[in-house]
């Protein structure tokens, strides 16, 4: 189980100045960060939670965990990036945990585009990344990251049995602190200064572990659109390049399902 001092020993191991708090039970990391981050809180202050009672998914899912099953570690940065670049840094992220889950937890992992962490084709985690926007500039960054550790199948509710896992159920090592230091110590490398360079960088790290790129997908945008073709790869601003009868499109944001 982690603890303030297994949390405070993977910061200092990667490196880390800022605050690193851990909070045995909380609503959402991310929402505590961002408080935080309003108030002027300083680059790299983390904040690990060992149970959420009210996280949030992507396209505004709830997310509530049980105590202990699920690594949940929120980061600020504060990049110096135009925020049409900010959605390299939840590619960042992906890199940095699919890295730490293969090395310290001993599973195969990849990334699903955009936000997600999977083994074969079940999900093993995600990314929730939210900006603070001004003009064309980043103000600053929180990175949510989840990582299902030692879930049982019946952990799970009913409809999500088939298509979630777990470290513990891939057949892995569900080390929390090892699992954590990995990824903090990995996303700070990535990271770097926070500048334009970055983005090639996460991208040169990223693709070989996408897990979408050659497969046959249906992209659901926002706008309400279905989007189907062959993903031929990610592009220098973060996006998925699908390959469809009508030619190239290139998918900035959406849902996205594997179809083959």
């Amino acid at each position: 189980m982690l603890s303030e001092h297994t949390v405070a020993e993977a910061a200092r191991a990667a490196g880390l100045r800022a605050p690193v708090l851990f909070r045995p039970v909380t609503g959402s990391t991310n929402t505590d960060l961002w408080g935080m981050a309003l108030q002027g809180a300083a680059e790299w202050t983390v904040i690990v939670a060992g149970q959420q009672t009210a996280g949030r998914g992507r396209l505004g899912r709830t997310w509530i965990t049980p105590a202990g099953s699920v690594l949940h570690v929120s980061a600020l940065l504060r990049p110096r990036l135009a925020a049409a670049r900010a959605p390299v840094l939840t590619l960042a992220a992906g890199v940095a945990a699919a890295e730490a889950c293969r090395t310290e937890g001993r599973v195969e992992v990849r990334c699903k585009w955009p936000n997600d962490l999977v083994v074969g084709d079940r999900k093993l985690g995600g990314i929730l990344t939210e900006a603070n926007v001004q003009g064309d500039h980043v103000e600053f960054v929180v990175i949510g990251t989840g990582v299902n550790l030692s879930q049982t199948a019946l952990d799970f509710p009913r409809d999500l049995r088939d298509t979630a896992t777990s470290i513990a159920l891939s057949g892995g090592d569900p080390n929390e602190a090892g699992i954590l230091g990995g990824y903090l110590r990995r996303l700070r490398k990535l990271y770097g200064d926070g500048d334009e360079g970055l983005g090639a960088r996460v991208l040169e790290a990223y693709r070989p572990l996408c897990a979408t790129i050659g497969r046959t997908v249906r992209a659901l945008t926002l706008e309400g659109s279905a989007i189907e073709g062959v993903a031929r790869s990610v592009g220098e601003h973060s996006e998925l390049i699908v390959e469809t009868p009508e030619g190239p499109r290139a998918i900035e944001f959406g849902e996205i399902v594997h179809l083959d």
